[in-house]
């Protein structure tokens, strides 16, 4: 028996990263899965975006625990995309219980330099896709009458802020007011609302060179070994960066019967980043 069974969770960005063990760790306690994914690359991110191959594998792996997967490609941005994607799984699963709009970006530069067009991409995804998500999905939890729980992934930047990352710190400041905002709405309707708010996490978002530039901008080519010491510094805990499962861990807790009165947190998950100045 898991802490979820009988109920469906609805994940953005979860092809890979956070979004897929948020997905795994969720399907092992018993959730099918709704999910979606770009896929596809974005022009303002030093990184490389997600892929079908990693969207299928995701797949595989959530059924590999015997849960069901609907999974699509689509774009947080695209209003129209994510409820497409929503109602094919409900149409497949007949219901949702669990929300966590993932998909994320990471981007940045000095606040005034910082390109037009690569601010509103930011702001697109981080901000307006996850307003997208809950916008499609909240009207079924409501619609139930089961209560529910929406978790929020915010970053310890939505708290501290952060030099040369003013779209990204923009955005997840945002999250916090939407995510106390969502709570005071559903309250009454039994529906919980929070934000996880980790510190750096070891994906594709931070390892990278861009963010390891802004950690040793002393060095013309920095590397992942070049810059773990500095990432330590930061954090009270001896850890350059946490793994996803340990953000996947504090939202199982979040939308189990563990966390039933817990609404309007943001829960940190920082390793001492925040209070560490």
């Amino acid at each position: 028996m898991g802490q979820l069974d009988g109920k469906v969770a609805f994940i953005t960005g979860i092809a890979r990263g956070q979004g897929r063990s948020h997905a795994l760790t969720l399907a092992e306690e018993g959730a099918d899965i709704i999910g979606l994914d770009l896929c596809g690359e974005l022009e303002s991110t030093a990184y490389p975006g997600a892929t079908l191959d990693d969207l299928e594998e995701t797949a595989r792996l959530i059924k590999q625990t015997g849960r069901q997967a609907v999974l699509s490609q689509a774009d947080v941005r695209n209003y129209d995309e994510v409820k497409a994607a929503f109602d094919r799984g409900i149409e497949q699963l007949g219901r949702v219980d669990i929300v966590i709009p993932n998909a994320g970006i990471c981007a940045g530069g000095k606040t005034w330099e910082i390109d037009t067009a690569a601010w509103r991409e930011t702001i697109d995804v981080n901000l307006t896709g996850v307003w997208h998500t809950v916008k499609a999905a909240v009207p079924t939890l409501i619609e139930q009458q089961q209560g529910g729980s929406v978790v929020f992934i915010g970053s310890t930047e939505a708290i501290k802020g952060a030099e040369n990352m003013a779209s990204y710190v923009s955005s997840k400041h945002a999250i916090t007011g939407l995510m106390t905002t969502l709570s005071r709405e559903l309250g009454r309707h039994n529906i919980r609302v929070n934000s996880v708010n980790p510190t750096c996490v070891d994906t594709h978002m931070i390892q990278n060179p861009y963010v390891w530039g802004l950690f040793r901008p002393d060095l013309e080519h920095p590397t992942r070994e070049a810059v773990e010491d500095t990432f330590t510094s930061t954090h009270l805990l001896p850890v350059p960066w946490m793994e996803p499962i340990d953000v996947s861990r504090a939202i199982l807790y979040l939308v189990t019967d563990s966390g039933r009165y817990i609404t309007s947190e943001a829960l940190k998950i920082d390793a001492g980043f925040v209070v560490k100045s």
